[in-house]
């Protein structure tokens, strides 16, 4: 057997079925006779402070299942982060967006068999701060429009609407759209509105707003967009939507490894808030082991 014991962390609220589909992942796992362990999160803060712990106590041939949405997978990356225990994803929550940039089966069955035979790779993660704390993201850091529309999610409304409280804040923010110039330091200065700083392609879901970006690039993907105006944000959506965002006006789209931004905006990683402009975004290279399709 590849691995002594699994430890499944899970968020059973993390929306569709979330716990049924724990217990049945399991129930695999016990079928299977692999030694495992699970630990299921109540509130924001235990899957990472689960993973450090796993960590902390590191034995070999041992692996994390991650079970939840981005945000699961987010506090998982940080506590796992710099150790050479091997990430699995098994697809549940308000958003996969890493499943789906792992090309990750919904069928449990499918994906625990992925997990424990997958092929492990060494990935590049980002890494955000500002003035107050720092954290990794494996996705995306997104500052201005999308930062604030994560920052209006009603937390109840999240809880029982899921993906569509995001759309409903998303409708919100560009409704009321009144963006503050941001100014971007990567070598060049650069100005915008918003920035999406990536390090995987798929965004909220089946769109593509860096399509070049993959997990174990070097570098970012970085997109800005140059319009303060309700219309032209609209039509730039419009345009990622078609995949056609990138041949528009008003925007930038470059790579790098590391940027700072100045302004003052709301910043999301991974879906989830982060908290405020001004921020220093870089490459950590070599920083986790992540179990991919073979």
């Amino acid at each position: 057997m590849k691995y002594d014991k699994v430890f499944l962390i899970g968020n059973p609220i993390a929306g569709g079925g979330a716990l049924e589909r724990i217990e049945k992942a399991q129930e695999i796992l016990k079928n299977k006779k692999i030694p495992f362990e699970v630990f299921l999160t109540k509130k924001q803060g235990d899957a990472e402070v689960f993973a450090r712990k796993i960590k902390e106590n590191q034995k070999d041939k041992i692996l994390v299942i991650a079970a939840g949405g981005d945000g699961t997978y987010n506090e998982i990356v940080n506590g796992l982060v710099h150790s050479h225990i091997p990430l699995a994803i098994l697809p549940l929550g308000t958003t996969s967006v890493l499943a789906k940039e792992l090309k990750i089966p919904n069928n449990l069955e499918k994906a625990i068999e992925l997990s424990l035979n997958g092929e492990v790779e060494r990935i590049n993660l980002g890494k955000i701060k500002n003035k107050e704390k720092q954290r990794y993201f494996i996705l995306m850091a997104g500052i201005g429009f999308d930062g604030l529309a994560v920052y209006n999610v009603n937390p109840k409304k999240k809880r029982y609407l899921k993906k569509i409280a995001y759309i409903l804040s998303g409708i919100k923010t560009l409704l009321n759209y009144k963006p503050d110039e941001l100014r971007i330091k990567n070598g060049k200065n650069k100005k915008a509105y918003t920035a999406i700083v990536c390090k995987a392609s798929s965004y909220g879901g089946n769109f593509k707003i860096a399509p070049d970006a993959n997990l174990k690039s070097p570098f970012f993907s970085v997109f800005l967009s140059k319009t303060s105006s309700k219309m032209g944000l609209m039509l730039q959506i419009l345009g990622v939507i078609s995949g056609r965002h990138l041949k528009m006006k008003k925007i930038d789209y470059f790579h790098t490894e590391s940027l700072k931004i100045n302004g003052n905006a709301h910043v999301q990683i991974d879906g989830d808030y982060f908290g405020k402009a001004p921020v220093e975004i870089n490459i950590v290279k070599s920083a986790l082991n992540l179990v991919f399709p073979e």
